[in-house]
């Protein structure tokens, strides 16, 4: 999977342990803090996965949301809407492969060439 230059820095901040949480006002008038799970970059755009907390700062639906994530050059970015289908199923499924990785990264130890250590 390959990540724009500004998705790395981010992913390895919080591959660190570093929790980067962004509020978002939603259309009802509530508040939502979402912790960052990654930066996602499909088709040469970038896009956050976020994790909704409640007031304890738990997620305990397991409910993902998927907004553009537009670096507008300064410490501040943009979130936009997802409103194309097609578009938000790639994000969708980008996000997918990516936890396929994860799992698989668990699953097994890799050397430096990636190739699978056995034990």
């Amino acid at each position: 999977m390959l990540f724009s230059d500004i998705a790395m820095k981010i992913n390895q901040r919080i591959e660190n342990g570093e929790e980067i949480t962004v509020d978002l006002d939603l259309d009802d008038g509530r508040k939502v803090t979402c912790a960052t799970m990654i930066i996602l970059t499909v088709s040469e755009k970038d896009y956050i996965v976020l994790l909704p907390l409640d007031k304890n700062g738990q997620n305990t639906d397991g409910n993902v949301w998927f907004y553009r994530y537009i670096n507008n050059g300064s410490d501040d970015a943009e979130l936009g809407y997802i409103s194309d289908d097609t578009e938000y199923e790639k994000v969708s499924e980008a996000f997918d492969e990516y936890l396929d990785e994860a799992e698989f990264d668990e699953l097994v130890d890799l050397d430096d060439n990636g190739e699978a250590i056995r034990s």
